[in-house]
């Protein structure tokens, strides 16, 4: 763990100067409190880099789990951001057992859009491509508006490879009249990114379905429509 403390100690000497930190606050574009350095990305990920390199490259995956979840624990964004990092670098090692280790991290570590995000387009959604199963359907029906998003959200690293599509549908089926603005989102961007290679099925589904969807998830999915056909979703 004192690979952990090097990192906090790095972050913090970091944000100190204002050429690594965002020109906007970080904080804006959340509706609940985060806890943030502001560090531009670039910077993020070039720390990462350099700590994977010098002390992470000869630990074991179980080694490197626990590192991850000593920095999620902070709850601080960036912390996250390279404890997901690091997980994605070992994806070539996931077995299935792994995926319930990712789904506790995403239980009790996952507290806004960006880790639910970042999380489920790489590492989780990587795991899940290869060893698919059923949970999302649960996270779907769950009181926690982080894991709702994430039952979406995850589908999108497969979609991007034509695979799962149906099974996202139907995880969309699920959330269709959710009312939390942030899930709608999450399974609008979902449908969108099915779009980029259905664009009919997509259509036809908004058509069926446009009674139910709110706008916001509506004007998610049909953002990469052509223009006549994204005019004809829209119709009320």
């Amino acid at each position: 763990m004192e690979i952990t403390k090097l990192i906090r100690n790095e972050l913090d000497q970091l944000a100190k100067s204002k050429e690594n930190l965002n020109i906007t606050d970080d904080t804006k574009y959340f509706k609940e409190k985060i806890k943030t350095r502001n560090l531009k990305t670039s910077v993020v990920i070039k720390t990462q880099k350099y700590f994977y390199s010098k002390y992470l490259k000869d630990l074991t995956k179980n080694e490197i789990f626990l590192l991850a979840k000593e920095l999620l624990k902070s709850g601080y964004n960036d912390e996250s951001k390279i404890a997901f990092d690091w997980l994605f670098r070992l994806k070539k090692e996931y077995t299935k057992k792994d995926f319930l280790v990712f789904e506790t991290f995403l239980q009790k570590h996952v507290d806004n859009w960006s880790k639910c995000d970042d999380f489920c387009t790489h590492a989780l959604g990587y795991i899940f491509m290869q060893f698919p199963n059923e949970t999302p359907k649960k996270w779907a029906k769950s009181k926690n508006r982080w894991m709702r998003r994430a039952a979406a959200v995850i589908y999108i690293y497969s979609i991007r490879r034509d695979k799962l599509i149906n099974e996202a549908f139907l995880i969309s089926d699920i959330l269709l009249q959710d009312q939390d603005d942030l899930v709608q989102k999450g399974y609008g961007w979902m449908l969108k990114e099915i779009s980029n290679l259905y664009p009919e099925k997509v259509f036809y589904y908004v058509l069926k379905n446009k009674k139910l969807m709110p706008r916001t998830a509506l004007r998610y999915a049909v953002e990469k429509l052509a223009p006549n056909k994204r005019k004809e979703a829209m119709k009320r």
